[in-house]
């Protein structure tokens, strides 16, 4: 429950420090003296976006703060999972500065704005005419619908299979569109893999085949040399390895006479084993380069292939080329297992379609078996505002397909006068009627799906006189369950109430303010007295106010 709210620097209120208890509480006042301003400042706290132009001192910062009292509510695990310090009082506070910028914490703790609001719809109900208007809205009319029906564990249940058949029919439609687009593709990339596999690629080979070319391109130059090199060694009649050797063996016959000629006679006979053994070497390649024209045209005619596929394919060298047959083979392998992957992710979407029938199956029931009961509690509470010819009906219909809240669209038919027909909320009801029904509703919600805090503005728009009064006991029996605030300008209402407050302008150093007090006994039977009389309060007012008092 809301415990206490502060307020600095908002609008008309400069500061403002108010006490909440429990039960049942009216806030009542002139209008233009505040009351909607409070209900705005407590919004903040809630999630609502700040506007700059609140601040009353445009040079300070606003604060609204908030004490709630969340020790029964089971919040924890939330407190937990968003890494927020736990507390039984919580503390809520939201800051505006003057360049427009808002912060929010929990417990001192900084939150983002969809956190705050997060929390605060686990907190305060905010009954609004804004929200009155809403019962014209499916999805709303659906919400206070499955409110009444109170099974949340199962409508999680629910939502968490669509969600897996969402995800699982996405990817099956990505599965087709891929295989459409592969199947499209399968001529042109089996094309080109055909095309690279029969070239055999090697990523050694391109090298070789560039030093082949090189070596082929010069080989008469290289069997030039060669024979050369052959005829200058050995076949000459004066050849270098003879000459050397009738050097070395003059040296060996004098090397006796000198011995120096004996070291040179050695060094002579090692030249001519190591010459003897390259001539030999020689005679072996020359043997090896008989080399045949169209040898050269083969490995050109390959080299150039090679060229081509990496010039076509944008490959900067063979490795890369060879990936690039890698990567089609496998779009290839891809297109020929996809059929089964498309088949496989049927199957289990179509698992997932019966469990989700079920449980949708399920959701339906609950809400079918609450229909009558859900009918006849709201025109019940109708009869009791007045509206005695007053008929309500919830319509379920069968939806082909499943949505996040199962395969129900709930329609809410609605007639208030005797002899009419019943027709959906916004060809049916006027201001006053609707205020009416989504009371009715309201009560009913928060008898089984409870929130500890409900607030009602202009929730008496359109009623009066004695039906004011029975809006009155409305209020009063939902408070027993909840703390209910409410703002009203109607006597009849503010009398049923525990606690009650009084929303006046001050006229303070040339400026206006907003200002709130707890009426006690005596202030308060003025305060409703006055609300019964037109300028001055008359006796009659202030009897008319003890009475209502009194019931």
């Amino acid at each position: 429950m809301l415990h206490h709210l502060s307020i600095k620097n908002y609008t008309l209120i400069d500061a403002m420090e108010i006490g909440f208890g429990k039960g049942f509480t009216v806030i009542t006042g002139e209008t233009g003296a505040g009351k909607s301003i409070l209900l705005g400042a407590l919004s903040l706290l809630l999630g609502k976006r700040a506007d700059p132009g609140v601040l009353m001192d445009k040079s300070q910062k606003c604060v609204v703060e908030a004490v709630f009292d969340v020790g029964k509510l089971e919040l924890s695990g939330f407190f937990e999972e968003n890494d927020l310090d736990y507390e039984d009082q919580t503390v809520i506070r939201r800051e505006i500065v003057p360049s427009g910028k808002s912060r929010a914490f929990v417990n001192d703790t900084p939150v983002t704005l969809p956190l705050l609001k997060e929390l605060g719809d686990k907190l305060v109900d905010i009954h609004s005419q804004h929200q009155t208007l809403l019962l014209n809205e499916a999805g709303f009319q659906r919400e206070v619908f499955d409110g009444y029906v109170n099974k949340p564990v199962f409508l999680k249940e629910y939502q968490d299979s669509y969600k897996q058949y969402k995800a699982a029919e996405a990817k099956l439609s990505q599965l087709i569109e891929r295989n459409t687009q592969e199947k499209r593709d399968e001529d042109y990339v089996r094309f080109q893999l055909d095309e690279l596999e029969a070239a055999n690629l090697n990523s050694s080979e391109f090298h070789e085949l560039e030093d082949k070319v090189q070596m082929l391109s010069h080989a008469e130059e290289i069997n030039r040399s060669i024979e050369m090199a052959r005829t200058v060694l050995k076949e000459r009649d004066a050849s270098v390895l003879d000459q050397l050797k009738e050097i070395r063996d003059a040296f060996s016959r004098i090397s006796e006479v000198h011995p120096s000629l004996k070291e040179m006679s050695d060094r002579l006979h090692s030249s001519i084993i190591e010459l003897d053994d390259l001539a030999a070497e020689i005679d072996r390649f020359s043997g090896e380069t008989d080399f045949d024209p169209s040898d050269l045209q083969q490995a050109e005619q390959r080299l150039d292939d090679l060229y081509r596929l990496q010039q076509k394919h944008h490959a900067v060298d063979m490795d890369e080329l060879i990936r690039i047959r890698d990567e089609f083979r496998e779009r290839l392998n891809a297109v020929l297992s996809l059929d089964e992957e498309i088949d496989s992710q049927q199957k289990l979407l179509d698992q997932l379609v019966l469990k989700l029938s079920s449980r949708a199956d399920e959701l339906s029931q609950f809400r079918s078996e609450s229909v009558d009961s859900f009918e006849g509690a709201v025109e019940e509470i109708l009869h009791q505002l007045g509206m005695k010819n007053a008929e309500f009906r919830v319509q379920l219909n069968r939806m082909e397909r499943f949505g996040l809240w199962g395969r129900d669209e709930i329609v809410f038919l609605f007639n208030a006068n005797k002899g009419g027909a019943l027709s959906e909320i916004s060809k049916s009801a006027s201001g006053g009627e609707l205020s009416r029904l989504m009371l009715a509703l309201k009560s009913l919600v928060h008898q089984v799906k409870i929130l500890p805090t409900i607030i009602f503005d202009e929730i008496d728009a359109g009623v009066s006189g004695d039906i004011a009064g029975k809006v009155g006991n409305i209020l009063k029996n939902m408070s027993e369950h909840l703390q209910v605030l409410t703002i009203t300008h109607l006597p009849q209402i503010a009398a049923k109430a525990d606690n009650h407050l009084m929303v006046y302008k001050s006229d303070e150093k040339g400026r206006t303010t907003s200002r709130i007090e707890h009426l006690d006994d005596e202030n308060r039977l003025e305060s409703i007295a006055r609300m019964l009389s037109d300028e001055k309060i008359t006796d009659a007012a202030m009897q008319a106010a003890s009475e209502l008092l009194k019931n």
